[in-house]
């Protein structure tokens, strides 16, 4: 997995209206995945070669080159490469008091969340300025500020928002168990409580979620809690200990293993390399 990332500092307050907070680009290998989990800023992803899905709630919806998709603030996603034709992206994250309302002129925002743009040359322009000049300055930071302006203005000249598709999630029982782990998973709890909660027995929430997510209620909450985790390793400077008692374990040992089994790399080490906000 090829990847290029960068961070800016958060230090700069003259730029409130819009902000440009990190950026990258990605070879992922099959099947890599993030989610399902939560971020605290905007991001939108721009799909330069192969495919994925990208599930938002309970829509899937499955993209190719050429299209993008949009993370909203505090929303759960999920997204993962295809197995034989596994995706290669640009993203930026960016936040500011203009976000919201040059989201919604795009077109973008709450159900609209997909589109398609066939501006990728000049959006792979845009992305490798954005990745070339990382370094803290004045001077550079003005080139950033630049750039996401001009990301937008690309967009607003050749978008097209995808229609929305029907619901991947159609089993109440499923959905219900998904909002009670997004709700809980901080706490102890078990695929036991997930299935009390739901009122069908373990074995039945399985084939559920196995046929409707494709992964298993242990695997989900395993994944949400982990991704949660990977975010506030990248943006908040809270011990691996708290971190790993506020995403449901009580053991940071375990959470560690874990960890790295998930992201072949430690959580410090994970930080090192994907710290957003400094």
């Amino acid at each position: 997995m090829n990847q290029n990332l960068y961070r800016l500092h958060d230090s700069d307050q003259r730029f409130t209206d819009l902000r440009p907070l990190f950026s990258g680009r990605e070879q992922c290998t099959p099947l890599h995945c993030w989610g399902p989990g939560v971020r605290p800023n905007y991001i939108i992803h721009y799909i330069l070669d192969g495919e994925g899905i990208y599930r938002v709630g309970d829509e899937t919806l499955r993209l190719h080159a050429g299209e993008g998709f949009l993370i909203e603030p505090e929303v759960q996603t999920f997204y993962q490469a295809d197995a034989h034709h596994p995706w290669t992206y640009c993203w930026v994250g960016f936040d500011g008091t203009l976000a919201p309302e040059l989201v919604r002129e795009l077109g973008l925002g709450q159900n609209r969340l997909t589109f398609y743009c066939a501006e990728k040359e000049e959006l792979e322009e845009v992305f490798s300025t954005l990745l070339k000049y990382q370094s803290f300055s004045a001077v550079n930071d003005l080139i950033l500020q630049s750039a996401l302006f001009r990301f937008f203005a690309i967009l607003m000249k050749d978008l097209t928002v995808r229609a929305k598709e029907p619901s991947s999630l159609k089993n109440d029982y499923v959905h219900g168990a998904v909002q009670f782990i997004r709700n809980n998973y901080y706490r102890s709890i078990t695929v036991e409580d997930i299935a009390a909660y739901t009122g069908i027995n373990r074995s039945y929430l399985y084939t559920l979620f196995i046929k409707e997510t494709g992964m298993s209620p242990s695997n989900y909450l395993r994944n949400f809690r982990l991704s949660r985790a990977a975010e506030l390793l990248s943006i908040t400077n809270y011990s691996v200990e708290s971190i790993a008692y506020s995403c449901g374990y009580q053991d940071p040992l375990v959470f560690s293993k874990a960890f790295k089994k998930e992201y072949h790399q430690t959580p410090l080490r994970y930080r090192q390399n994907n710290t957003f906000y400094i």
